[in-house]
């Protein structure tokens, strides 16, 4: 075993251990965000453990916007009380479906979200539906021409090159998960990248970082994932891990608070039916960023674009009145 294989414990323990501060400042947001209108912390008119009723958690990310839409725009059709709770961290999200305070979360990256969730669903506070996206991936990486350029392939080739890059790794969100792991790499020195710097910003800030640096030449590591139109426009190198160090991504998740299937058992049904595709996914991106089209309406248009998937989606699903779902959208 690597002398870096306890990092990803080391994360989940701090997570675990922030959960219980996050959560209380989430119940402290209620008020705050129900009188300014706001969409973070939790507002009162978007509260999980209803019936009929399921309330969606919801990072800036456009593939989950859009999947969280086309959830919405369906379960409406069938008349539940379908919303999203949007601008959430990640951590804010896991303790709020612990606790109940949200029902579900279509954007659950795994392994790379193990050390904020993997506790919750040890203890049964959170329970898997079903996987929404298989073939992702997460990691570091850089553009293609420096991996060619400085002949860089792997975490354990970036220190011999800090000086080009700044000693600086650029993330996403303050307190993803991804970060928290980047930054617990450096805090452990791993691949000697003790005095190296995580850059925390938005994802926009970040790519647009990244374009400023591909367009100049200079090098540049970043968080990168797929599916995402970053790999295609930076031809994207994800950087190997040869001593353990990152979780990874192989899968994106559906999860729901306990209990929520239970109450709720034909939209708990629906959102375990749903699925999509890398290349789905990379589209989403791509019209939201590239072609600046709006998440509904993106969403509108693969509903009535993909009858055959909105069908599988509907399996075994009853409208609010109790009739089959798929008579009820015919």
């Amino acid at each position: 075993m690597s002398d870096h294989q306890p990092l990803t414990r080391l994360v989940r323990a701090a997570a675990a251990a922030a959960a219980g501060t996050v959560l209380l400042a989430a119940a402290g947001c209620a008020s705050d965000s129900a009188a300014g209108g706001g969409d973070e912390g939790f507002a009162q008119d978007a509260a999980g453990g209803g019936s009929d009723s399921v309330v969606l958690a919801e990072q800036p990310w456009v593939d989950l916007q859009v999947q969280n839409e086309i959830a919405v725009q369906l379960l409406d059709e069938l008349g539940y009380d379908a919303s999203i709770k949007k601008n959430l961290s990640v951590e804010n999200a896991a303790a709020a479906i612990g606790s109940g305070d949200l029902d579900a979360y279509l954007g659950n990256w795994w392994p790379s979200q193990e050390p904020t969730f993997g506790t919750l669903i040890d203890e049964g506070q959170v329970d898997v539906l079903s996987t929404i996206v298989t073939g992702t991936e997460y990691a570091p990486a850089v553009p293609g021409d420096v991996a060619q350029e400085l002949g860089i392939s792997s975490l354990a080739d970036l220190d011999e090159h800090a000086d080009e890059f700044g000693r600086k790794i650029y993330g996403i969100e303050a307190g993803t998960p991804g970060n928290e792991t980047i930054q617990a790499a450096i805090d452990a020195d791993a691949y000697g990248l003790g005095d190296w710097e995580l850059v925390a910003s938005g994802t926009p800030a970040m790519l647009a970082q990244v374009a400023k640096s591909h367009k100049a030449g200079e090098p540049i590591v970043f968080l990168a994932w797929s599916p995402h139109w970053m790999t295609v426009e930076f031809d994207t190198v994800f950087l190997e891990d040869p001593e353990g160090v990152w979780g990874g991504a192989g899968e994106i998740r559906t999860v729901a608070r306990d209990g929520f299937a239970d109450d709720n058992p034909s939209i708990a049904t629906f959102l375990a039916n749903l699925t999509f595709t890398t290349d789905e996914a990379g589209e989403f991106y791509y019209a939201h960023d590239k072609e600046g089209q709006a998440v509904d309406d993106i969403a509108a248009s693969w509903i009535e674009e993909n009858p055959d998937k909105v069908a599988e989606f509907l399996e075994g699903v009853e409208d609010v009145d109790g009739q089959p779902a798929a008579e009820a959208l015919s």
